[in-house]
């Protein structure tokens, strides 16, 4: 399992919604809910934190 230093966790943030992260095995775990209720969850994948709103999510793409 990947680990996530604690000074790297505290400076990360939810792309949704902008809570803090915290880790649960190989995933970075949102301390808060989405728009739709639902926890949001971002894959570990090879040491690095995979960031990326998950499709169908209300973020604004800015376009």
């Amino acid at each position: 399992m990947p680990y996530i230093s604690s000074s790297i966790l505290a400076v990360l943030r939810c792309p949704v919604t902008g809570s803090a992260l915290v880790q649960e095995g190989d995933e970075l775990v949102a301390s808060a809910a989405g728009p739709d209720g639902a926890v949001p969850r971002y894959p570990i994948e090879d040491g690095i934190p995979v960031l990326l709103p998950p499709a169908g999510s209300s973020v604004e793409s800015g376009a």
